[in-house]
């Protein structure tokens, strides 16, 4: 059987108050609306609900049972329509986002502790994938990703969180090869290359002085995993291009040698991106929140801009 809410609540509403006038000044309505709405749900449950007479109104047995269910079931519909304002005002619920795995390890891991740390009732689920990920068909909240690969409808907002690529290779593998001074030098070397999931192979890119030097390497090995690629440097096979931040340890300790580091840029194309601006979760503006914010972890975001002006 369906019956209109609306009768439903006028029936609660007269209830409460015993009136249909008084009934009629809390819902703003006519007297005679409120009238039309009891006559409607009578004859659609086929029960009397209320006794009418010149001194007032009463409730039935079985109106008096109606209104205590509904004021039950009004009351839960007002909790839940509470519990939804807190994904609006405070951080709550949980956040999915998507994000390469190289950016996951070095950006992401830090910022995901402090936000979860800082919001008791918010959890975040993080996938990492360097393939380009429709996020609104795959369910995710926000992702991170390279400006050149957002989709023309997100939301994106850059992420000046800078990060720098280097030239390394074992001790073991160096101890074999001339040590290369300039880009071009890296033709006479095993490069361990990487491939986007397109299957498109990454070149290496230099910068120096203004100049920009776009290198296509060669070399036996092709990995699609920055992680992977490094190990296999450890493991003497040639020279990989990673983020400096992940080798940094094995730099320190010597494990590794860096190459041409004169030459390795600085690269700050990050950007978090969403589908809409309107009814932004709370936990998602709190992610954004600690990325704008340089104190929260030496990170700071750029001002929100459509993906087409990414490019632009």
């Amino acid at each position: 059987m369906s019956i209109p809410h609306a009768d439903l609540a006028a029936f609660v509403t007269v209830a409460e108050h015993l009136s249909f006038h008084r009934a009629a000044i809390a819902r703003n309505v006519t007297r005679s609306a409120i009238s039309h709405a009891i006559r409607r749900l009578e004859a659609q449950l086929g029960v009397r609900l209320l006794n009418r007479n010149t001194r007032g109104v009463s409730l039935t047995e079985a109106g008096r049972q109606l209104s205590t269910r509904l004021q039950q079931a009004f009351a839960d519909i007002d909790q839940a329509v509470d519990d939804v304002n807190h994904f609006r005002d405070t951080p709550h619920g949980s956040i999915r986002i998507t994000v390469p795995r190289a950016v996951g390890l070095t950006l992401v891991a830090p910022i995901v502790a402090t936000l979860t740390r800082r919001n008791p009732g918010l959890s975040v689920e993080v996938s990492s994938n360097d393939g380009l990920v429709d996020i609104v068909q795959a369910g995710f909240d926000a992702g991170i990703r390279f400006g050149e690969s957002l989709q023309q409808d997100m939301i994106a907002m850059k992420i000046n969180f800078p990060l720098h690529f280097a030239v390394v290779g074992s001790p073991e593998y160096l101890a074999g090869v001339p040590v290369p001074q300039v880009p071009a030098d890296l033709a006479a070397h095993s490069c361990i290359r990487y491939r986007f999931p397109s299957g498109v192979s990454f070149p290496w890119e230099f910068r120096k002085d203004g100049t920009t030097v776009q290198i296509e390497v060669h070399g036996p090995i092709l990995l699609d995993d920055q992680e992977l690629m490094i190990e296999t440097a450890l493991a003497g096979a040639g020279l990989a291009f990673v983020f400096a931040e992940r080798v940094q340890a094995h730099l320190d300790s010597g494990r590794l040698v860096r190459c041409l580091a004169d030459w390795t840029p600085q690269f700050s194309n990050l950007y978090l991106y969403y589908p809409d601006r309107t009814f932004v979760p709370a936990g998602l503006r709190a992610l954004a929140d600690l990325l704008r914010h340089p104190r929260a972890a030496d990170l700071s975001i750029g001002v929100a801009v459509t993906a087409t002006e990414v490019e632009a």
